[in-house]
């Protein structure tokens, strides 16, 4: 359950979607989303270095690649108007690296971890964000968005 401020600022960033672009984990993790790509959004970009999973559906509207730059082209291509998104991890931070994010987004909840992995895995230099354009309080989690400095 969600606030309706929280419903409106995500339902409307979703719904411009196109693509999603995520690593191979994540597509492990969510076991492929059987095959659906998730929240309506039409098409998912793996980055990977290993074959699609045995037994996978040649017809799922998933994209098996190499590397983020293939990624990032391939995702523009499939989304024409509409957004691409890249799943936050290692290859958030490789997409980051290679200068191809435009805005980061994130939503904070009053929640600490012990542990976990790196928000944009293991970055190796440093990466300035411009101030944030959107800052929207919703019940108990802020939305965020910031640019990157170019």
């Amino acid at each position: 359950m969600v606030s309706q401020t929280s419903y409106d600022h995500t339902r409307a960033y979703w719904d411009g979607i196109g693509v999603t672009i995520a690593g191979r984990r994540v597509l492990d993790l969510t076991g492929g989303w059987g095959g659906k790509p998730p929240s309506g959004i039409d098409h998912v970009v793996v980055v990977t270095h290993r074959p699609a999973p045995e037994g996978w559906d040649p017809e799922a509207p998933f994209h098996f690649v190499g590397g983020v730059e293939a990624a990032v082209a391939r995702a523009q291509e499939l989304a024409g108007d509409r957004l691409v998104e890249v799943a936050a991890g290692d290859v958030g931070g490789q997409v980051l690296a290679a200068g191809l994010v435009d805005e980061v987004r994130m939503d904070v909840a009053p929640v600490v971890f012990g542990s976990g992995r790196r928000f944009f895995g293991s970055v190796d230099a440093q990466h300035l964000l411009d101030d944030p354009d959107v800052v929207l309080q919703g019940n108990r989690v802020l939305h965020l968005r910031y640019p990157v400095r170019r």
